[in-house]
């Protein structure tokens, strides 16, 4: 992730829609993909045909609480999924099934409790929602809680705000809904802001 700091999440209704936004994120030189969890069959076929379609992409699961939601995205070969939220039983359950979870943190009790836990396994941990706390409430905490740990920031970000949140020192930026128009492409002006950030665009199988 260091390498491809930028992660795509996305909440398709359908698999038309989710195939056109892939498509659009991966020419933009996305490398993880998300998908919000879904429990309709479509979703999990739509992910077992992802991956062969695109097998330079790294899929995961967005919007993780339950464990019977890890066990199903385990069942299809995902590597590693987003929660909202931190719970010690959901982590230990994500390490079992060898999945990578990134649990939810929002206050400093939270960032440096869960910070701790994780660094055993990932070390990863979501910020979130970001966009309502802002780059400098992270940049704060660089003091009273350093060493932070590997942060992904997300929840209402939009592209025009990468370099801010980079300055900031987190090392990586989930975006949804605001990348995307109503036709399921990017919306204008986006792949400038992209581009600084972006690798070289994977090709579909």
């Amino acid at each position: 992730m260091a390498v491809s700091p930028l992660l795509a999440v996305l909440r398709p209704n359908c698999s038309t829609q989710a195939e056109q936004q892939v498509a659009a994120v991966a020419a933009a030189g996305f490398r993880h993909v998300e998908l919000s969890w879904n429990a309709e069959p479509w979703w999990f076929d739509l992910l077992l045909d992802l991956q062969r379609q695109w097998p330079l992409l790294r899929f995961g699961a967005a919007a993780i609480r339950e464990p019977e939601q890890l066990q199903a995205i385990a069942a299809l070969g995902i590597a590693y999924a987003m929660a909202p939220i931190a719970t010690e039983p959901l982590l230990q359950l994500a390490q079992q099934l060898g999945i990578t979870l990134v649990p939810g943190v929002f206050s400093p009790t939270e960032i440096h409790h869960f910070g701790s836990v994780c660094s055993a396994a990932s070390g990863l941990v979501k910020l979130f929602p970001a966009a309502a706390l802002g780059p400098t409430y992270w940049r704060q905490l660089q003091g009273p809680l350093a060493p932070l740990p590997f942060c992904i920031a997300a929840g209402g970000i939009a592209p025009k705000d990468l370099a801010s949140w980079f300055a900031a020192g987190v090392q990586a930026v989930a975006l949804g809904s605001s990348l995307f128009d109503s036709s399921n492409c990017l919306r204008p002006g986006h792949i400038d802001s992209l581009a600084p950030f972006a690798v070289a665009k994977p090709n579909r199988n």
